[in-house]
């Protein structure tokens, strides 16, 4: 079976981590490929405007599999160079896929989303908690370093000082400090959680498509671009948003007093 799930509802996917005997833990042959077709899926539709990324079971995602990190299996076998190409080839593939989506993506953290659990929450754009969530990057207790994006990605989200305090005690947090630490944007009661996630899925879907996507790709280049590059890709993509069905029809709902109804067109 595969280790994420897909379920459209409407204009919202909602992508399941599936293997909740092992608290969603990653790793396994062909995990990476399987992330990647399933968001190669809602790429290619049209009709979907937002994603939800949850777990199974108890855990959001435990990390990686540390079973098969002992019998050196999967992703963690062979000589240095077949685990370097198993990172590249199979764990990067998980969240590399998960960031470079184009459709808004929020984690719905169910419970413990441990070390490469954690990096995988942290590809989404918006993050809920349960109040049964716990974060940590707990590489430095296994003996490891952060090897899947998270040197990168987590101090860009709650500053160098926390991220290293993270990192380099191996301290795992619950939901309320994760939300004091912007972690997460809200925690939530945890039988509310899905309903809290599918609530923000559809406001975030009632926007107009084609600019909501090109919204997410400049916040992303934000990230690591010049304000005069910025600048230059607002000012190309706003022509193009200015030409379409969905600004006109904007204009039109404010002026005449009423919910707008945007196609992607």
């Amino acid at each position: 079976m595969s280790i994420l799930l897909l379920e459209k509802r409407g204009p919202i996917a909602v992508m399941t981590l599936n293997r909740p005997e092992m608290m969603n833990a990653l790793g396994q042959e062909g995990d990476g490929p399987a992330v990647a077709a399933v968001c190669a899926e809602i790429a290619a539709d049209p009709q979907i405007r937002c994603a939800v990324l949850t777990g199974a079971g108890r855990a959001f995602s435990a990390g990686g599999d540390v079973k098969a990190m002992k019998e050196k299996t999967g992703a963690f076998g062979g000589s240095p160079a077949d685990i370097r190409e198993g990172y590249r080839r199979n764990i990067h593939m998980i969240v590399r896929s998960l960031y470079n989506m184009e459709t808004p993506l929020i984690s719905a953290i169910n419970g413990p989303a441990i070390g490469l659990g954690c990096d995988v929450a942290c590809m989404a754009d918006i993050r809920i908690a349960s109040e049964t969530a716990k974060l940590g990057v707990t590489f430095l207790k296994l003996g490891l370093i952060p090897g899947d994006g998270g040197a990168w990605l987590l101090p860009r989200l709650i500053g160098s000082s926390r991220a290293a305090e993270l990192l380099f005690t191996g301290d795992v947090i619950d939901a309320k400090t994760a939300a004091e630490w912007g972690l997460v944007s809200r925690v939530v009661p945890a039988d509310k959680l899905m309903d809290e996630a599918m609530a923000m899925a559809e406001k975030i879907a009632g926007q107009p498509p084609q600019a909501l996507r090109l919204a997410k790709t400049l916040m992303r280049h934000g990230t690591n671009s010049s304000y005069d590059t910025i600048m230059e890709l607002s000012a190309a993509s706003q022509a193009l948003m200015h030409e379409t069905d969905d600004h006109i029809e904007g204009v039109n709902a404010i002026l005449e007093k009423r919910t707008p109804v945007f196609k992607g067109k």
